[in-house]
Formats: C-alpha cells, structure tokens, sequence
C-alpha cells in the first residue's frame, strides 16, 4: 500500500466518514505502535481530520438556532394587510403609526415589507393635491398676516396688524392696508 507521506496518492478519495474512522481508529493505537506502522496518511493529516470533525460537529450544532431579526407574528402581518385594505389612501408610515398607538411594535420597514409581500402599494398616491398644487391653486386668496407692535419715537407704543395679500403672479400687491397719516389707524386706500 503506498503511502502518502512519499509524495505519491491513494487512487480513491477519502469522504470525511472514511476520515473519522481512521482517525477514531488510530485514536485507539498506541504512539509507539503507531509510528511502526506504515500509513496511508501523514499524522498532520490526522490531526487536520480531528479539526475538520470538531468544526463540522459546532457548525452543525449552530445552525440550529435563529440569528437576525425575528419573524412577525402573522396576527401582526393580518393587522397591517387588514388596515391596508380598510384604508387605501394609508401608507406604510401612516399605519406604523396607528399600530404604535395601538401598542403594536413593530418597524416601519418591517410594515412596507408586509404590505410589499402582499401585493398592496406601501406608499398609494394620495386623493389630494400636493402642497405645491394647492399652493398655487390658492395663490389669489393666500394672505400673510402678521400682527407687532412698534415703539414710536414720542414713547408711544402702536399696534400694527400687517397683511400681504400674494398676488398670482408671484409677487406681493401694492394694495395691502396700512395706516394712512392723517385717516386713522388701519385704513384701506382706495382702489
């Protein structure tokens, strides 16, 4: 039988259960008997074939339990699907906020991914208009106002109640009301 400490290998192929019985085998021989005898493998070998076992032994035994983040209940997954369906216009924010104050947690992420799953748009379009589109279907009857008070140089506090009206065309009107001197407080100019 050659050996393969020579430089020469063994026609067949050892699997790692071949491997365990040599080395369970030659765990069981005395040293000095084992370096009489003429081996298919060097002892380095050996003791690569132990470490390969005791590794496989731990890696399988770790597989058996659960690493990332847990599963979602599927009460949870039917609440989210359910809420969805009653309230189309929601998204995934809006319901992971009505589940918080339901005492549910669970992540927003977690929320769009049910939702996703399932088929249901996580973010629908909304029935209104954005900001900047009600914006500027509001411009003409948009109206700043700002109410402070100014120390006069007599001493004299006044109360002043400022309004821009914004115009459509993007800038503010020249018609806005003022104190006139001379007309009073507040009045309007004509127009």
């Amino acid at each position: 039988m050659p050996s393969c400490s020579g430089g020469s290998r063994a026609g067949r192929k050892l699997n790692w259960a071949d491997r365990a019985l040599l080395a369970a085998l030659l765990g069981v021989i005395p040293k000095a008997r084992r370096q009489g005898l003429r081996l298919l493998v060097t002892p380095d070998t050996i003791v690569r074939w132990h470490r390969d076992i005791v590794r496989r032994r731990w890696a399988a035994r770790s597989t058996h339990a659960r690493t990332g983040r847990p599963a979602t209940r599927r009460s949870i997954r039917a609440l989210v699907r359910q809420l969805a369906r009653e309230n189309p216009g929601w998204g995934y924010r809006r319901i992971h906020g009505e589940l918080a104050g339901l005492g549910v947690r669970v992540a927003a992420s977690t929320v769009r991914e049910i939702l996703r799953a399932s088929g249901i748009d996580p973010a629908p379009q909304r029935a209104g208009p954005a900001w900047s589109q009600f914006l500027r279907s509001q411009t003409e009857a948009i109206l700043a106002c700002d109410f402070l008070t100014a120390d006069l140089l007599d001493g004299t506090r006044a109360y002043v109640l400022a309004v821009i009206e914004h115009a459509p065309g993007g800038s503010a009107s020249s018609d806005s009301p003022c104190t006139q001197p001379g007309n009073g407080p507040l009045s309007r100019p004509a127009t």
